[in-house]
């Protein structure tokens, strides 16, 4: 991969958030999926991109924990985990650059999913996980996943995440919900098929059945609702994937990629709305643009971790269960990178 260096003059380095945000998930698809675009065209845009991405992101201080409580990747393997997180900003206004720098605070984590890219870049496969899923957390009891945050910050949510599945995780982006407002609207609109008619909960905005196009704070409220559903963040997870799958086909459209402007625009707009590990700049990005610049709508699978269904926690919280066999199995598949054949052979939710 490409040193940020080797970047020409004016080369800014990202920064430590010091702004309050409500955060949430998903542009980071996105903003790869820009990057190889960017990889393949003139040198000097690509250079004034990367010192763009560079300057309006925000770079987590401390995203991992100490390497002895972490699982050992082999060497040879060439695959590479990343794993997206979104946030509610915090009740007593604590401020974004306290997640930055690695503490616990009162946020809870909104929304999470594990990207994986295989060693031969064919694909990438976006798994979410429930944000009430009950499990097991380094150093105490077994709680909801989205405590972890609280806890003990991003390190602690990499913790969990590595000791539930026995994988290594490469990098983490923590993306802000309010993005989508921007990204949205940069692209024009996104159309998503949309399952069940419903009003978003405390709005007027109404989103019936079939083809819609969603762009600025209808996008945001189509992705974050939950309340309007039988089964709540279920189908809110569903939402974001769409709206994942829909978002990167659009980006990877002739429109798009004949469009510098555009490109320059997203970049610009979305920017700001990420906190990427200190190792995921512009230049790692990019380099890994060009290894998936085969990569297009068709290649990116989504699915849900399987659960066990839903239960009640020893303190009355309602809570959904581990699946024991599907964590080994897909923590197998990972760590092995066969994900693509264990998709293939196991009957999931897309």
């Amino acid at each position: 991969m490409t040193d940020s260096k080797e970047f020409e003059s004016g080369y800014v380095p990202r920064r430590l958030a010091r702004r309050k945000k409500r955060t949430g998930l998903i542009v980071l698809l996105s903003c790869i999926a820009v990057v190889v675009v960017a990889a393949v065209v003139a040198t000097t845009y690509l250079s004034n991109l990367a010192q763009t991405f560079d300057s309006k992101t925000q770079a987590i201080g401390q995203a991992f924990p100490d390497e002895e409580f972490r699982p050992v990747k082999n060497p040879d393997d060439g695959s590479l985990n990343f794993l997206l997180l979104g946030v509610d900003h915090g009740a007593d206004g604590t401020e974004t650059s306290d997640l930055l720098e690695g503490g616990g605070t009162d946020q809870r984590s909104d929304s999470m999913m594990l990207m994986h890219i295989p060693e031969d870049r064919s694909g990438v496969y976006v798994m979410s996980i429930m944000r009430d899923l009950y499990t097991e957390i380094p150093g105490y009891k077994p709680q909801k996943i989205n405590a972890t945050m609280a806890l003990g910050g991003v390190p602690l949510v990499v913790q969990t995440i590595e000791t539930m599945l026995d994988t290594k995780i490469d990098h983490v982006a923590m993306i802000d919900f309010d993005g989508f407002r921007e990204l949205s609207t940069a692209l024009g609109g996104v159309k998503v098929h949309n399952d069940f008619a419903f009003t978003a909960n405390d709005t007027d905005y109404f989103y019936p059945v079939g083809d819609i196009k969603l762009n600025g704070d209808r996008a945001l409220r189509f992705v974050r609702e939950r309340k309007s559903f039988i089964d709540g963040d279920y189908q809110r997870v569903r939402n974001q994937q769409k709206f994942i799958k829909a978002i990167t086909n659009e980006l990877l459209s002739k429109d798009t990629l004949t469009s510098p402007s555009k490109i320059f625009e997203v970049i610009d707009k979305v920017s700001p709305f990420l906190s990427l590990d200190d190792g995921l700049d512009a230049a790692t990005a990019a380099g890994l643009g060009l290894q998936l610049k085969n990569v297009r709508g068709n290649d990116i699978e989504m699915f849900t971790l399987p659960t066990a269904g839903t239960g009640t926690s020893p303190d009355g919280q309602s809570i959904v269960i581990r699946d024991e066999k599907a964590l080994a199995d897909i923590g197998k598949a990972l760590r092995t990178d066969t994900l693509k054949t264990y998709l293939e052979g196991a009957d999931l939710e897309n």
